[in-house]
């Protein structure tokens, strides 16, 4: 079976599991946003390992997993820090320090961000379980019709590399068709599941754009990852998932796209009339 079969095949199988216990919410959505924080964390820090630095990876591991799991204690009315700022901080600093100082300069515990996935299910805007759901699969959406449009037209049509030294397979065209497929996917789930179902909508222009900049996020944190990879002399973060690598190379991503989305979510989305 080739990889591509291999990666459809896992997702058909995953991608169900993975919306019902969105759907379900609750301790079962925190454990399973604790289990790929730690997963992903492990990997983070292995390849800043192979790449010559030193982190503190025990306690990175524990706290990345911990995040999601405050974030439901404070849901149930328990005390726990506040992470939304935290997130956005560690998001800003993660971009920097790859992109600037590389990883030399000392990985950061970030995948916790994953909690994210949390405050989407339970925004303010989702007052329903349907909802919910809905709001935590636009952003899911998008950053798997970035990756297979980016995929697709950039293997059929691209010549030009969008940045050789970080991600050699990269083309300026696939980023492109990335960013309108995402767009186009925005406007339809917009229109024809948050508006009917959720009772939720943005206008045309602002359902475009808030694909263009979930798009642009999740193309940021794809390369980022492609750099740590690169630095430390691999292709993927392990091989835990067949046809997808590891568990830090399908939520790297992710790592950008669901802040980005709940921060776009206050100020886009507005009740249906």
């Amino acid at each position: 079976m080739s990889e591509f079969a291999k990666r459809i095949a896992f997702s058909l199988v995953a991608i169900p599991i993975i919306l019902w216990i969105v759907w379900t919410g609750g301790l079962p959505l925190a454990l399973l946003l604790a289990s790929a924080a730690a997963l992903a964390s492990w990997e983070f820090y292995k390849l800043a390992i192979g790449s010559g630095s030193e982190p503190l990876w025990g306690h990175g591991v524990v706290l990345s997993a911990a995040i999601p799991l405050a974030v439901h204690a404070r849901f149930l009315g328990f005390w726990a820090p506040p992470v939304s700022l935290v997130m956005l901080i560690v998001l800003e600093l993660l971009t920097v320090a790859l992109w600037v100082r590389g990883a030399n300069g000392k990985p950061l515990e970030v995948v916790g961000i994953l909690a994210f996935g949390y405050a989407l299910r339970y925004h303010r805007f989702a007052v329903e379980p349907l909802a919910g759901t809905l709001l935590v699969a636009l952003p899911l959406l998008l950053t798997w019709g970035t990756d297979s449009g980016a995929m697709i037209f950039g293997r059929a049509f691209g010549v030009r590399q969008l940045m050789p030294t970080v991600s050699p397979k990269k083309t300026v065209v696939g980023a492109v068709a990335g960013a309108i497929v995402a767009m186009i996917l925005a406007v339809l789930f917009v229109r024809f599941a948050l508006q009917p179902y959720a009772r939720l909508t943005m206008s045309l222009a602002i359902a475009a754009a808030f694909g263009l900049i979930v798009s642009a996020a999740g193309q940021v944190g794809d390369l980022v990852e492609s750099m740590l990879k690169r630095q430390a002399g691999v292709k993927d973060s392990s091989l835990l998932i067949p046809g997808h690598g590891g568990a830090l190379d399908r939520v790297d991503s992710l790592l950008f796209t669901l802040p980005v989305a709940f921060v776009l979510y206050g100020v886009m989305l507005v009740p249906a009339p």
